[in-house]
């Protein structure tokens, strides 16, 4: 697709999704609830109808297959097992939810969020930080920067961590390098973050106190239920490496889209741990998580239309300063021609507060060249930038990561 000679039209598809995602659970959250799925189906028959009648269904066929097996099923797939993977582990017991202890959970889920994805943290610690703070009289900040902290910004040194930073992994961004490039600002802000958090919480604590009853007795003891999925999430860990790592010559072509053994490799393997893992778990632990696919089947549908509706918006953006795009590109790229590094993480971090971070990485991805190669040694600020903004700023509302919607739910 010739990005150059499109009309920004083709954008409109891509910018009403993303606007609904944003506007409609807070104007019409009862319409939303029911019929999010018809609303983004719209949208992505808004893109694919007229493409299909103005560039033919072949090209049409090339480019579905493309989205949906080079970028959308190896990031469902790995979504989803992260998802089930850790619904699968059930920390039983019941904290009491002092500032300290509240702190150290929230270090301990923005370590973890690294490892085991944000996804992954997220819904193994969001109940027992529930449970903890049950009967504590103010706590909604609480979850606040469980969102800030385990979320997202904790997400910042893997592709496991944050979806944006899979899908840069997915188009060639080496596995490390997030780690080797933002460790100083990640600590940075996670330091920040859990010095205001506990300030804050210290404040609420000594003046609100806690409810003389607690809902949640201690009748249990400490400890895991579940506990065989954390070898599962090992397996996830070691077939991401593995895909990143592994260079093999073998590949099939799918209607024009190349599709590598080690892929191949990686994304069977995600589905044998989603599959075993629910095989494994006792029904009682699902049970004890309130354990549901509402989540994950909300993040699946909404993402399956952006990925098909931001197609014509990347082929735009793609054709740089003389594009339908021109004004974004240039207002991100310094007189002399070069990536600014400052207006790049500006951008990236705005737009992935209002919309979705992964798309919003990508666009901003492919407006700075699209090539890993690049982007990853000369443009490396640049590179930084709009991982740092992605991640960091999706935090700032429901929408702008995919686990702010389940922790949410």
């Amino acid at each position: 697709m010739d990005g150059s000679i499109l009309s920004p039209l083709w954008g409109v598809p891509f910018a009403g999704l993303l606007l609904s995602i944003a506007l409609m659970p807070l104007m019409a959250p009862a319409f939303w609830h029911h019929h999010f799925g018809k609303v983004t189906t719209a949208w992505a028959l808004a893109f694919v109808l007229p493409f299909a009648v103005s560039q033919g269904l072949p090209a049409l066929t090339h480019e579905l297959v493309h989205v949906l097996l080079g970028e959308y099923v190896p990031f469902i797939l790995m979504l989803t097992a992260l998802f089930v993977v850790a619904g699968g582990i059930y920390i039983r017991g019941n904290l009491h939810g002092s500032p300290a202890l509240n702190t150290g959970l929230l270090a301990v889920g923005g370590v973890l969020a690294s490892v085991m994805g944000t996804t992954g943290a997220s819904m193994l610690l969001i109940r027992p930080l529930i449970r903890a703070n049950d009967n504590r009289t103010h706590k909604a900040h609480v979850v606040v920067f469980f969102i800030f902290i385990v979320s997202n910004v904790g997400g910042s040194l893997t592709p496991l961590g944050d979806p944006p930073l899979f899908l840069g992994f997915l188009k060639g961004v080496e596995f490390f390098w997030t780690a080797r490039h933002i460790f100083p600002e990640t600590l940075f802000t996670l330091g920040a973050l859990l010095a205001l958090f506990w300030l804050i919480d210290s404040y609420f604590y000594r003046t609100e106190g806690v409810l003389k009853v607690d809902p949640t007795p201690d009748t249990q003891r400490m400890g895991f239920d579940g506990a065989a999925n954390f070898v599962l999430l090992g397996g996830v860990l070691g077939l991401v490496l593995l895909s990143g790592t592994w260079k093999s010559p073998v590949q099939i072509d799918i209607l024009g889209t190349p599709i590598g053994l080690p892929s191949l490799v990686r994304d069977a393997g995600l589905v044998a741990i989603i599959v075993l893992s629910l095989w494994i778990t006792p029904g009682k632990v699902h049970a004890d998580n309130q354990f549901g696919w509402g989540p994950m089947a909300e993040v699946a549908k909404l993402f399956a239309g952006i990925f098909l509706t931001i197609v014509p918006v990347i082929a735009m953006l793609k054709a740089g300063t003389d594009g339908p795009f021109g004004a974004i590109v240039r207002a991100v790229t310094r007189p002399d021609g070069q990536p600014d590094p400052a207006m790049y993480f500006w951008a990236t971090g705005a737009l992935s507060s209002f919309l979705d971070n992964a798309p919003t990485y990508l666009v901003f991805f492919n407006s700075a060249g699209g090539d890993p190669a690049v982007l990853m040694t000369t443009h490396a600020a640049t590179l930084a930038a709009i991982s740092a903004g992605a991640v960091f700023m999706g935090a700032n509302t429901y929408i702008g990561n995919a686990p702010n919607l389940m922790v949410k739910a």
